[in-house]
């Protein structure tokens, strides 16, 4: 499984910005950075150095981020940058402000699932010991304690017996 890179919020409204855009352009930098110039230059170089974004030659003054000599050197974004952005889950539609991206990003975020609200729903439709171990990454033991534990909060566990295997399942939830 690739490693998804640490990215800041700068370079993230950077990269989401470069992704809607038809060329993938990382500049005009989006107006909701104002102008922190050394910051986003710092990002810049870390986009280059994590090959999430690259240097290409353009012909707008306004798409490129440095000159060499008559040369102007823009900055798209890879491949690389895209994958790290669909990581961060941070695609949004044309119409929406980089700078609602991020609170649009951590509205939608919802909390981490439990492992043992991953069993009460496995439950809900019926699953065998085997099932709730690959699903949990517990041994046998914890997932039969934790059967208990649900016993004991008032749940009531079913089991019956399908083809020689058990299947537990919630008769009543608590």
């Amino acid at each position: 499984m690739a490693r998804t890179p640490n990215l800041n919020d700068t370079q993230r409204i950077l990269l989401t910005t470069a992704a809607r855009r038809p060329n993938g352009s990382l500049m005009p930098q989006p107006d909701t950075l104002g102008r922190q110039t050394t910051r986003i230059r710092k990002s810049f170089s870390t986009l280059i150095k994590r090959a999430l974004a690259e240097e290409v030659d353009v012909t707008e003054p306004e798409h490129s981020w440095r000159e060499e000599g008559d040369r102007r050197i823009g900055l798209t974004i890879t491949a690389a940058g895209r994958a790290s952005i669909s990581a961060y889950k941070m695609f949004a539609p044309a119409d929406i402000a980089p700078t609602e991206l991020v609170a649009t990003h951590a509205a939608t975020l919802s909390p981490p699932v439990s492992k043992i609200a991953q069993v009460i729903t496995m439950l809900e439709r019926g699953a065998t010991l085997a099932d709730m171990i690959a699903a949990t990454g517990w041994l046998p033991h914890t997932t039969r304690a934790a059967l208990t534990g649900l016993r004991k909060k008032g749940h009531e566990i079913g089991k019956v017996s399908r083809d020689g295997v058990t299947v537990y399942s919630i008769a009543k939830a608590a």
